[in-house]
């Protein structure tokens, strides 16, 4: 498996000539980006799904698919693409010929009281015989079960970092972690975040794969 990270929460994931993308948001330039196999969005906000970026995307990329959840492809329909969405429920596993992808979890994180929660699919990614991949979106309550790396959301209006140290040792992933989300803070600030999360993520701290400017890395 080899993981690009395209910026904030948007990671392109490619095995055995395999190509899926996830949540191409509008911290990321996507507009490059040919042969995909999947586009899968775990929700709507524009940092995850880029109204302006998606449509010419699936354009672009005429034989992938396009995977989101269910309100998420509401939104894409306004962007005239009812005919392409298909809507991801929970618990739902898809085979993407050689990546297979399965959604956990249901809702969007709390921001505050006053803001409606909207629905939220997390991600576990895996081929046949590499490692499985966590992406949670913007949410930290979901389930995935034992996976090797768990990509961590590192600043956000709807997280504090000891919610997000908590969700790593609850998670505990085998072969460590990958800082995502991350647009949102200055680089003094990343840092700070980062080294909660890889000094507390578990007892005697957890590996850290920052994979941020880094080009396709294999994992």
């Amino acid at each position: 498996m080899e993981i690009t990270h395209l910026g904030h929460a948007c990671l392109l994931v490619e095995s055995s000539g395999a190509r899926v993308l996830i949540d191409p948001g509008n911290f990321s330039d996507v507009s490059a980006l040919r042969d995909l196999t999947a586009v899968v969005v775990t929700h709507q906000h524009p940092d995850h799904c880029d109204p302006a970026q998606v449509p010419a995307l699936i354009r672009d990329n005429p034989g992938a698919r396009l995977l989101v959840e269910p309100q998420t492809a509401e939104v894409l329909t306004s962007a005239g693409l009812a005919d392409r969405t298909e809507r991801l429920t929970t618990d739902e596993t898809v085979d993407l010929s050689g990546i297979s992808v399965r959604t956990v979890g249901a809702q969007h994180a709390v921001i505050h009281e006053f803001i409606e929660r909207i629905g939220n699919r997390g991600v576990v990614v895996s081929t046949h015989d590499g490692p499985t991949l966590f992406h949670p979106g913007d949410a930290l309550d979901a389930d995935p079960g034992p996976v090797d790396l768990l990509c961590v959301p590192v600043n956000a209006p709807w997280a504090k970092v000891s919610e997000t140290v908590e969700f790593v040792r609850r998670i505990g992933p085998a072969r460590g972690v990958i800082p995502i989300h991350d647009g949102l803070v200055t680089e003094p600030g990343r840092d700070i975040y980062l080294r909660h999360i890889v000094g507390f993520g578990a007892d005697g701290g957890v590996e850290l794969h920052d994979l941020r400017g880094s080009g396709p890395t294999s994992v």
